[in-house]
């Protein structure tokens, strides 16, 4: 490990995921959405969504995810300093979610916190959880995770969102690695001027809940898709030779790109666009639909822990945008860290009857 006196490298120590056990395909969307399941299909690359249960909110699916991140690592929930969640969907408007997931998991000595930065919002808080390892080494180990339950927000008739949005959680436990190994570069960017183009207008401070806002629609998930669409198309390119170009690096020297995951016929373009071939871009997105800020260190887990797998010393250009709108870029020298998939569908059953009410 990095020796007394010198700059502390932070890096993953082990990662886990949690996708809840109902599901719908697109057969299921597409008869309350007034569209084929070939159309959803063809437009969007998505085939299914995990959609948590009546009783499940947020803390629970992040709950799981950050248990099995542990497990990896090979930690005690008891070992975590630092625990931040990234949500655009918490359990509700206050406390934090973090602070509810801190007693589910039992991580009795983690300072515990939300970042708000919708799909980007993993990165995000990577970013505080990294800075926050790298100055104060008493914390030890810091877990950061994304996590979404969608439905509940969802108009399921709107095929512009039903389509696309599910649930699901990924977490990351990060520490000290060995340099060269860990993240570098951290690079991230808001545009306020572009907030109202996917957002969940009521129920917050200028909305207050109402018959009125409840009768609009106010409490679902609003998005201008083509809005949404071109910005990505701008901003993915864009942060991805820009972090190129800082670092002296070419697209040939990263060995995989993991990326936020709106919509995989979207992110296979833009990948082959930038002169990356299928296999050196992860997408998960076909098989979990958008989970907003849990869709990269998902995406992330997966390519760890899918054949061939990321191998230690791999370079890992990670990507991500979001509502706000909201974007970032960082780079992550791979140092072969463990990484646990979504439990299989008898485990998740499981987790699912033991889950609490």
């Amino acid at each position: 490990m990095t020796g007394p006196g010198a700059e502390r490298s932070v890096g993953v120590l082990g990662m886990g995921t949690y996708l809840p056990w109902a599901t719908r395909t697109n057969s299921d969307v597409a008869r309350a959405t007034g569209v084929s399941a070939e159309w959803i299909s063809e437009r969007t690359g998505v085939h299914t969504r995990h959609i948590a249960a009546a009783h499940q909110a947020a803390s629970d699916l992040a709950a799981a995810a950050v248990r099995s991140a542990a497990r990896a690592a090979g930690i005690d929930p008891r070992a975590i300093g630092l625990l931040v969640c990234a949500t655009s969907t918490p359990d509700e408007l206050g406390p934090s979610t973090a602070c509810r997931i801190q007693a589910r998991v039992g991580a009795s000595r983690a300072v515990a916190l939300d970042i708000g930065a919708a799909c980007s919002g993993w990165l995000f808080a990577t970013k505080v959880a990294h800075d926050w390892l790298r100055a104060d080494s008493s914390v030890g180990h810091a877990v950061v995770v994304g996590v979404e339950t969608y439905s509940k927000f969802l108009d399921p008739t709107d095929r512009g969102t039903a389509v696309l949005f599910a649930d699901g959680a990924a977490a990351a436990v990060l520490g000290t690695v060995d340099p060269p190994n860990g993240f570098t570069d951290f690079a991230l960017g808001s545009d306020g001027t572009l907030a109202d183009r996917i957002l969940i207008p009521a129920g917050g401070s200028r909305a207050p809940a109402s018959t009125d806002t409840l009768a609009m629609g106010g409490h679902r998930i609003h998005m201008d898709g083509r809005a949404v669409s071109r910005f990505i198309s701008d901003t993915f390119p864009r942060e991805v030779h820009s972090a190129l170009e800082r670092n002296g690096l070419r697209m040939s020297d990263i060995d995989r790109l993991v990326a936020h995951q709106p919509n995989p016929v979207l992110l296979r373009r833009l990948g082959r666009e930038l002169g990356l071939a299928d296999d050196r871009v992860t997408v998960i997105g076909d098989a979990v639909g958008n989970i907003g800020a849990a869709s990269t260190p998902f995406a992330l887990a997966t390519a760890a822990a899918t054949a061939p797998g990321l191998r230690p010393g791999d370079l890992v250009l990670i990507t991500v945008f979001g509502a706000g709108m909201t974007w970032g870029t960082a780079l992550l020298r791979w140092s072969g860290a463990p990484s646990l998939l979504a439990a299989t569908a008898a485990a998740q059953a499981t987790l699912l009857e033991r889950s609490p009410s």
